[in-house]
C-alpha cells in the first residue's frame, strides 16, 4: 500500500526491532495490562503486541487502513478505533502502555496529550526522530517540550532504528524514547508560575534569559535570583533544567 505523505506515514518492517520496542513496553505490564497503539498503519508493530497482551486497542486515523486492520488479525483480542489520537478519550483506558510509531510532524502534540492525561499510561514507548528523543532524554539543553515531559515522567532512550529500515525511508534517523509516568513533580500552587516563567524564558530562544524574563520581573529581581542560583547573566532557556527553572520560578513571584 503507498503510504500518505500528508499523513507522515513511515512503516517499519523488521521484526527484531518490532520485537524490541514491543518488549520495552511488555517490561511494565502484567497480564491485565493493555497496549494502546497510536497509528498502526500496516500493523507490522501491531503483530507483535497482540502476542504479548491481552488486549490492544489501535487508533488509526486513515480510514482505509483503519478498515483493513481487524481482518488481518481475526481471532486476536483487537480493538481498532478508527479516529484521531489527539482527540481520542484516554480516560476509556485503564492499566495500559503506550507503544507506537508515530509521525514526527505531531510528536509534541502526541507527547503532551500523554503527560497532560488524567489517566496516564504506565510507559509510553514511542519511537521518534533521534535529536527529538535525545533532547528530551539527555538533559543537556532543555526545551519546552522536555520540560513538560520533566515535570510527570522519567525519560530514558532505547534502541536507534536507522532510516533505512522504513518504507519510505525518512530523512532522519529514530530513536525509542521511553516515557515512565508518576506524579507530578509541581504542587498545583506552583505550575502556573513555573509555566509562566518557562514560557517567557523560551519566547525568543536566541536571546538571553535575562532578557526574555524581562516581560514577567523586574530587571534588579531577575538579576538578584540568578546571582542567588549562580546562574550565568549570559545563560539562555535551553541551559536550565528542571531544577533550576523551579528554583527561579519562585523567586520571580
Amino acid at each position: 500500500m503507498k503510504n500518505k505523505k500528508s499523513l507522515g506515514q513511515h512503516w517499519l518492517k523488521d521484526r527484531e526491532i518490532l520485537a524490541e520496542i514491543a518488549d520495552y513496553g511488555a517490561a511494565v505490564a502484567d497480564e491485565k495490562t493493555a497496549a494502546l497503539e497510536i497509528g498502526p498503519g500496516l500493523g507490522t508493530l501491531t503483530s507483535v503486541l497482540v502476542g504479548r497482551f491481552p488486549r490492544v486497542v489501535a487508533v488509526e486515523f486513515d480510514e482505509e487502513l483503519a478498515a483493513k486492520l481487524p481482518k488481518q488479525f481475526v481471532g486476536a483480542n483487537l480493538e481498532v478505533v478508527r479516529a484521531d489520537f489527539l482527540t481520542f478519550d484516554l480516560t476509556k483506558m485503564q492499566d495500559y502502555v503506550v507503544v507506537a510509531n508515530i509521525p514526527y510532524y505531531i510528536t509534541a502534540k502526541i507527547i503532551q496529550k500523554l503527560v497532560e492525561a488524567d489517566k496516564p499510561p504506565k510507559r509510553a514507548v514511542l519511537l521518534v526522530q533521534k535529536e527529538v528523543a535525545e533532547r528530551i532524554a539527555d538533559g543537556k539543553k532543555s526545551s519546552l517540550l522536555s520540560l513538560m515531559v520533566a515535570e510527570r515522567a522519567k525519560a530514558t532512550l532505547g534502541v536507534i532504528v536507522g532510516r533505512e529500515h522504513f518504507t519510505p525511508p525518512p530523512k532522519v534517523d529514530s530513536q525509542v524514547l521511553i516515557l515512565d509516568f508518576g506524579q507530578w513533580r509541581l504542587a498545583e500552587s506552583e505550575r502556573k508560575q513555573f509555566w509562566r516563567a518557562v514560557k517567557a524564558g523560551f519566547s525568543s530562544p536566541r536571546k538571553k534569559l535575562q532578557k526574555n524574563l524581562g516581560a514577567i520581573a523586574a530587571p534588579e529581581k531577575i538579576a538578584q535570583a540568578f546571582l542567588e542560583l549562580g546562574i550565568s547573566d549570559n545563560a539562555r532557556a535551553e541551559d536550565l533544567t528542571f531544577s533550576a527553572w523551579q528554583k527561579l520560578a519562585k523567586r520571580l513571584v
